[in-house]
């Protein structure tokens, strides 16, 4: 099964990072995090990618083609126009598409534009931008069983501020620091398709979060699998910095490989 992952979004509320580099091209521990995710993916045997490009798409295509020269120590030879790897360290089983989907294209869109790369066949995709320890074999499991067209992974992420409840008299009746949650599950990504929902995206201009979505919950073809693990997303720098610690303290939640 072929895994799609949106990478062309112009990550404005990360702009300290991205006014050189896409969004998830941004470091953590050394990796873009784009990196992180396919290694979430190949460790449960998902090796083959489509990465659906907008601005500063060739960024990426520069970095997956030239992967070997930043894993490996390598010599090279310009007076003879030679490049010589000393070592194969890092090498991972990856076929990568990568598709130039368009700079303002919406993320329905961008689906779209995969639509020959995929065979008629089921796909799995998610957000260049978020983490999590989501078993992706017990998912597409899940999936294929429940017979529906979409499946989307729901998260409860931890609350960024402490919650009370009130009695009378405004009494506080309870306080909980930063509740998981905050009582809502929402959208984590880690969806897995069937060829068909494409049908319901009409073009570029469409984002598939919405009409689509829409239309496929009036239709009962949405189903929730739920993770109660860890999922983060790196929206703001906030939320970079804080993945960015927990890889440095040796505390990545997501790192499953």
């Amino acid at each position: 099964m072929k895994v799609l992952i949106l990478a062309g979004g112009f990550g404005t509320r990360l702009s300290e990072e991205t006014h050189t580099i896409p969004k998830p091209m941004v470091e953590i521990g050394g990796r873009p995090i784009l990196w992180h995710i396919m290694k979430i993916y190949s460790s449960f045997g998902f090796n083959d990618f489509i990465i659906l490009l907008g601005y500063k798409g060739y960024v990426i295509k520069e970095y997956f083609a030239n992967y070997f020269l930043h894993q490996n120590d390598v010599t090279i030879d310009i007076a003879h126009n030679r490049v010589e790897s000393h070592s194969q360290h890092d090498a991972e089983p990856w076929k990568v598409t990568l598709i130039n989907t368009g700079l303002n294209t919406m993320t329905g869109g961008r689906l779209k534009r995969a639509k020959p790369y995929l065979n008629d066949e089921p796909f799995m995709f998610t957000y260049g931008d978020g983490v999590s320890n989501v078993n992706i074999k017990e998912l597409a499991s899940f999936h294929q069983n429940h017979g529906k067209l979409v499946t989307m992974t729901a998260v409860q992420p931890e609350g960024r501020f402490g919650a009370m409840k009130f009695g009378e008299n405004q009494l506080v009746q309870s306080f909980e620091e930063k509740p998981e949650g905050e009582g809502g599950w929402i959208n984590g990504g880690f969806f897995v398709c069937q060829p068909e929902a494409l049908n319901y995206i009409e073009g570029d201009h469409i984002m598939f979060e919405r009409e689509p979505m829409h239309q496929i919950v009036n239709d009962g073809q949405l189903v929730a699998y739920k993770h109660h693990q860890f999922w983060q997303c790196m929206d703001t720098l906030r939320d970079k910095r804080m993945l960015e610690t927990m890889w440095s303290e040796g505390q990545p939640r997501w790192k499953i490989w």
